[in-house]
């Protein structure tokens, strides 16, 4: 089998995630705060955050807080930061983990507006610049597309963010393991991530940043083991991470960022990139093929293509079921890229891979898209 799917969830995982999630599985239970007990790894989110900040370029790793995931963060988010002003700016090239939270009026009394992509994804920050008025209070970006992989200016938005006094929240579910990130230098006030992606941690893993001193109220409340005595709290006093939290899934998530911090970060991109380009060149060359993105700009690990005289849910059929090859088709959960894109009816088949995937891999589905486009008589 051939997986072109990592942007959805990465596989295979490194060895040591599937060992620590093993353990951490086969072991006693280790709760944060809850256990007063020397049993292996019952500090592991400290560890898991500490790491996270390394990563991430989070000089304070306490204000990192667990989620299920990016979806969940995003929800949590939007719920509770106290905003600047009314109107929350972000971009065509987003996520439904914003758009739908956003449309759907999660933070209330919020007016969205959307700045518009090129065609292959890129924002220009100071396009964007150009929509903000005295009512703007928060600019929300993907960092990553999870459609065409261009990647944005984060460090600008973050300069223009700062210069305008809005909160700057920044995607980073496609990006985080893959594409360098320095949160504190490009003024990031909240940093969402998944663990399942770039990160190789198991699905249900993942969380956000929030800078302190930025106000944000949760929407849940229960046990923290920090302090049972309190039932109330204060602005400045709230805690985010209420329940049990996943105790097997984080040792695991912790594992690949380990695997990432001595692989390298810098060293998983250029790798990526260039087996990217190995793609972008191949499927130039193959008749019938129309490529959503160019080679030297869209530098994530991800694509989008389609192929003349098939619509992108034939082509994924033909690949996973004749060639034993998962891609994905459709809008990705990202429609409004879509209508810059001009694939809004029916999408794109979307290729992707990760830093475990092998050079051989990539020829192999050159080879099979050489045959499918040849029969679908390109």
């Amino acid at each position: 089998m051939i997986y072109l799917n990592n942007a959805a969830t990465t596989y295979p995982k490194p060895q040591c995630v599937t060992d620590a999630y093993t353990a951490a599985f086969s072991a006693p239970p280790a709760g944060q705060f809850r256990s007063s007990g020397q049993g292996r790894g019952q500090d592991i989110f400290t560890r898991c955050r500490e790491n996270l900040g390394r990563l991430f370029g989070i000089g304070d790793p306490e204000r990192i807080y667990f989620t299920s995931g990016a979806t969940d963060a995003l929800n949590q988010l939007f719920h509770g930061l106290e905003r600047r002003g009314k109107k929350i700016l972000t971009t065509q090239t987003e996520h439904n983990s914003v758009l739908r939270p956003l449309y759907n009026g999660i933070a209330e009394g919020a007016e969205v507006e959307i700045v518009p992509c090129g065609r292959f994804g890129r924002v220009s920050p100071e396009e964007a610049e150009k929509w903000i008025t005295p009512d703007t209070g928060m600019i929300v970006l993907n960092h990553c597309s999870n459609v065409t992989g261009m990647i944005q200016d984060a460090a600008r938005f973050g300069e223009i963010a700062k210069r305008h006094g809005l909160l700057f929240l920044l995607d980073a579910s496609q990006s985080a393991g893959c594409i360098p990130i320095d949160c504190d230098a490009w003024h990031a006030d909240a940093l969402v991530f998944t663990g399942h992606k770039g990160l190789f941690g198991p699905q249900g893993t993942g969380g956000y940043f929030l800078r302190k001193g930025v106000g944000l109220r949760p929407y849940r409340y229960g046990g923290t083991g920090r302090d049972s005595s309190r039932l109330t709290y204060g602005d400045e006093e709230y805690e985010y991470e209420a329940g049990t939290q996943n105790g097997h899934g984080i040792p695991a998530l912790n594992a690949g960022v380990e695997y990432i911090l001595e692989r390298g970060v810098e060293q998983i991109a250029e790798e990526e990139q260039r087996l990217m380009g190995l793609l972008y060149d191949g499927l130039s060359d193959i008749r019938g093929v129309t490529v959503y993105g160019e080679k030297g700009e869209n530098l994530g690990p991800v694509l989008s293509l389609n192929l003349a005289g098939l619509r992108p849910s034939e082509l994924a059929y033909i690949l996973q079921n004749g060639y034993e090859t998962v891609a994905r088709a459709g809008l990705h959960c990202a429609p409004l890229i879509h209508q810059a894109m001009g694939t809004e009816e029916h999408g794109t088949v979307r290729i992707s891979i990760s830093a475990l995937t092998k050079e051989q891999e990539v020829e192999e589905f050159l080879g099979n898209m050489r045959e499918i486009a040849a029969a679908a008589g390109n």
